[in-house]
């Protein structure tokens, strides 16, 4: 109130000079009752101060004070005002000068202001300050100037991220700096270096501290940091990688290359590269294949062939018949040469009796010709009476000298190079086979059969013996085809008693005699349904929500039902079995059936995860010379293909191992694998076994020959068969490689000692068509031998079984056996009769724990721009083909484990997936804490609870 006063009297009233000393020194600022001086006092005529510097914002660095000046002309006085409050007057430092221009005086003043000063000041802004300067006309106010505490915090509130961006893609680095007084500077680094945005338009830092890339090149790739500074301090970001990487892309396709074949069913190919451009820096690689192959087929020429020639025409007047033929048969087509000889063909069909005017001559010949032509007719006959009486006598005489002998396999190759026939022999008084000795033979009744006596099937041989092979005809006389040609009478006659032998296979189904001529084939399959069936393998299990494993023992075939594939509550009896009867599935031309059909089910079930069927296959695994198919049986027993093995599909995926077939389905039913040869090269593996056993005659011992698709339930067939016979195994199985050349195989007995075993004629070395062999799937193919012991006191066998494919592989089995059963070395091939757990349910039936799975599918289900995901998984695993199938999966590394579980299900550790677990945690810390100790652990916890 008093100031307000004073300014306000200031204006009208006048005071003299030693007036205004008197009230400065009265309400000076160094007084103590602390009032504040007027804003302006009664002076003499003249200017206001005028400010010629006014106090600056200030900021405190550390502990160190600051100068706050102000100066003024004309001025008297200056003083500081504080927060409202005056500066004591000691805290002052003045100086005064003349301004000579216009010799005013001019007034210069500064305090210092401590940290503790601007610490203690608690206010509603911030601690200033401000001038105020007298003159004679009166007082002027400088502006407030702030005083700050200057700092700045160490942490960031936002550090630059790395980032992994497309090449051209944006690139956004954030960046807020630590909390400072005044507020911080930011500089961006890159790789140390300072970034100028101004001489690259394609970078911004302008954006509230962030950097800003526009469009990402692969020289933007480096170490990015974040600079903060202000007056105090300097503080650095932790540094973001960027890194800029290229995804591959595919080159166009190369052409069609050509037919790999000058004629018939080929391939072509065509490929691209994954290199426009070339994956980099991490980039993806190219998604899809890299070859493409398509089928071709070339018209081969085709030769002309004659037709047979046509009957004789009557004879013509010239004494002369005509017969013709025309080359149809086929005719020539694309190029083919055309039938090479004559397509007419004259003779004389009088004998050359012709007289000049072309009249036979038998129509002009006397009487005592006549005569003359009846006795050479009647001298010929008589002739050939004795002849054939002579011949009659001979065999008998040597059929005497020969053993008795019941069915005999009789090889012509020893004259003409190949196994080309076989005789069906009678039998002398005293056999077993001769049932019925007072019937007289018909030798108007004759039967010739042509093959090799190679069964596929053990009852065919039992057939051939016993069955009604004998039984629709009365008298048999049977001929031997080959280029010797010997008729053989029978005297004795044959009946069918219709009872099974003891030693009948348990074999059922229709059963082929391909090697009979077709006409004799319908009376020989009339009692089939009396003859005991085989039972279909079949095994079942109950499983629920988590999954478990069904194996087939002893097969290869098995069914593995993933965790949570069935929905939690639910339990389903899933059976599998596997046909051992004909198949149903029929090939198509050049179709071969390479696996069992096996059924799993019930089919009318639903998983909401892919399970994994394992079917073992025969084929020797190579793109270049099998197209090979998945086929499934329809409801209405049709096959139909569900995908080539090779094909891109998203229904199902194969994974094709050397000997056994992964699929991963999502519903149940009957499924096989079917084979179409590209090549000659095409190879099917094949099984080869010996085994022997006593016949009823104490010196014979037999041997037979298997020969049967190299797959587990296939050969175990043949061993439960011949259990069931009383056989033994004599040597280990061994693997030939049967190629599909349309060449023969040959199996020969070899070096059989002399003097103490000899063979029955012509049967040491038997052959059998290839179709036969390329088609054995069908049923088990087998070759008999049948040895002869000299003397009852040889009880060793010791000789080679030799088995070739003409123009293709060989190999040697050697024997090596006791004939007394007390001293027989027992050959065991199948370990036991039956594995043990056959259903496995729960965690015990996966080699990989569920805690290690889920760990794993959480790492590599989460999409990864540089491919480090569920694809790297499966490229560590061999899984490098139709990726697309497992992209369609809620949980693409799920499913790349049960497809790893049925494919090392029979391995001793687990290795594999332990190396490739190793790799790939270099590069992802979640995996690196899964040790391979866990992992060998779990090994150790699955053989032991599965007994291996």
């Amino acid at each position: 109130m008093i100031l307000l006063l004073v300014t306000a009297l200031s204006d009208v009233c006048a005071g003299t000079s030693g007036f205004l000393l008197d009230f400065s020194s009265q309400t000076s600022p160094g007084t103590d009752n602390g009032e504040a001086l007027p804003e302006s006092i009664p002076s003499a005529p003249g200017t206001l101060p005028h400010f010629i510097e006014e106090p600056d914002d200030a900021y405190i660095i550390k502990s160190n004070p600051i100068a706050l000046r102000c100066k003024a002309r004309p001025a008297m006085q200056i003083f500081f005002k504080c927060n409202g409050e005056w500066v004591h007057q000691n805290e002052h430092v003045s100086e005064e000068s003349l301004d000579e221009s216009s010799g005013l005086k001019v007034r210069e003043v500064f305090i210092n202001v401590t940290r503790q000063q601007v610490e203690d000041f608690h206010g509603p802004e911030d601690y200033w300050c401000q001038c105020v300067a007298w003159s004679h006309l009166g007082t002027s106010k400088s502006r407030k100037a702030s005083v700050r505490i200057a700092y700045l915090r160490k942490n960031f509130e936002q550090d630059p991220q790395g980032r992994e961006v497309p090449i051209e893609g944006m690139i956004v680095l954030h960046c807020r700096p630590p909390e400072g007084v005044p507020a911080a500077e930011v500089e961006w680094l890159k790789n140390e270096e300072p970034i100028d945005s101004e001489q690259d338009e394609n970078i911004d830092t302008r954006a509230d501290h962030n950097l800003i890339i526009r469009q990402a090149r692969l020289s933007d790739s480096g170490n990015y940091t974040c600079m903060a500074a202000n007056i105090v301090a300097k503080r650095r970001s932790l540094s973001a990688t960027v890194v800029v990487y290229v995804n591959g892309g595919w080159s166009s396709w190369t052409e069609w290359s050509a037919c790999n074949v000058r004629c018939g069913r080929g391939w072509q190919k065509r490929s691209r590269t994954c290199t426009n451009p070339a994956p980099l820096n991490g980039g993806a690689f190219c998604e899809g294949m890299s070859v493409q192959k398509i089928t071709c087929t070339s018209l081969c020429p085709v030769d002309g062939s004659w037709e047979v020639w046509s009957e004789w025409s009557v004879c013509s007047p010239e004494c002369e018949h005509l017969r013709i033929r025309e080359c149809t048969a086929p005719p020539p087509r694309n190029g083919g040469k055309f039938c090479e000889g004559l397509s007419q063909e004259s003779e004389n069909c009088t004998d050359g009796l012709c007289i000049l005017d072309k009249k036979p001559l038998h129509e002009i010949k006397p009487q005592s010709i006549e005569n003359a032509s009846d006795i050479a007719l009647y001298s010929g006959l008589g002739a050939a009476v004795v002849a054939v009486a002579v011949l009659v006598i001979g065999v008998t005489l040597y059929r005497r000298s020969q053993s008795d002998y019941g069915v005999d396999v009789i090889d012509s190759s020893a004259l003409t190079g190949g196994f080309q026939t076989f005789n069906f022999k009678t039998v002398r008084q005293g056999n077993s086979l001769l049932l019925n000795s007072a019937m007289q033979p018909d030798l108007t009744v004759s039967r010739t059969y042509s093959g090799p006596i190679c069964l596929q099937d053990p009852l065919d041989k039992e057939l051939m013996t016993e069955s009604s092979l004998f039984n629709p005809l009365s008298d048999i006389k049977v001929k031997v085809q080959s280029s010797f040609m010997v008729s053989l009478g029978v005297s004795e006659r044959a009946e069918y008693h219709g009872k099974n032998h003891s030693r009948t296979f348990p074999h059922g189904n229709n059963h082929s005699f391909s090697t009979m001529h077709p006409r004799n084939k319908t009376p020989y399959i009339q009692n089939l349904s009396s003859l005991p069936t085989r039972t279909e393998l079949r095994t079942t299990g109950v499983f629920g929500h988590l999954g478990g494993r069904l194996v087939m023992p002893n097969t290869g075939v098995s069914l593995l039902i993933p965790h949570g594939a069935i929905p939690e509550e639910n339990s389903w009896e899933i059976y599998m079995s596997i046909n051992q009867g004909e198949p149903s599935l029929q090939s198509d031309g050049s179709e071969v059936l390479l696996s069992p059909e096996v059924t799993c089910g019930p089919p009318d079930m639903i998983v909401t995860t892919p399970f994994a069927l394992t079917i073992p296959h025969c084929a020797d695994v190579s793109s270049e010379h099998w197209n090979i198919h998945l086929k499934k049986r329809t409801q209405q027993g049709k096959w139909e293909e569900v995908m080539s093995v090779e094909d891109e599909s998203t229904s199902c995926y194969c994974l094709l191992d050397p000997f056994a077939c992964h699929v991963l389905l999502d519903s149940f039913g009957t499924y096989a694998l079917t084979g179409e040869p590209i090549t000659d090269c095409a190879v099917k593996q094949l099984k080869v076994a010996v085994f022997g056993c006593m016949s009823c005659n104490s010196l014979d011992y037999n041997l037979r020959v298997y020969c049967v698709d190299n797959t587990p339930c296939a050969f175990q067939e043949v061993v439960s068969d011949e259990r069931h016979q009383g056989g033994q195994l004599l040597e280990e199985p061994k693997l030939l490689h049967f190629k599909g050349n349309t060449f023969s195989l040959q199996i020969s007995v070899l070096d059989i000692p002399p003097f103490l075993w000899r063979i029955k004629p012509f049967t040491a070395c038997q052959e059998v068509p290839f179709s036969r062999v390329w088609c054995s799937n069908r049923q088990p193919l087998h070759c008999a031998f049948s040895l002869e012991r000299y003397t009852p006191t040889t009880t060793q066998l010791s000789c080679k079984i030799c088995i070739r494919q003409l123009k293709g592989h060989e190999q040697i089995l050697q024997v090596q056996t006791s004939i007394l059963e007390s001293e027989q070395e027992t050959i065991t091939f199948f370990a036991q009769e039956d594995s043990s757990f056959p259903a496995q349910t729960g965690p015990k039936a996966f080699k990989i724990p569920y805690s290690i799975r889920q760990r794993i599918c959480a790492t590599f289900d989460t999409p990864n721009a540089k491919g480090k995901d569920w694809q790297m998984l499966a490229q560590k695993n061999s899984i490098n083909r139709n990726l697309s199938y497992f992209a369609t999966q809620s949980s693409p590394s799920a499913v790349i484990l049960n497809l790893w579980e049925a494919r090392h299900q029979h391995d001793g550790d687990l290795d594999s997936l332990a190396c490739a677990l190793e790799e790939i945690g270099r590069t992802h810390t979640k995996l690196s804490n899964i040790s391979e100790s866990q992992l060998d652990e779990a090994d150790f916890n699955y053989s032991r609870q599965n007994g291996l």
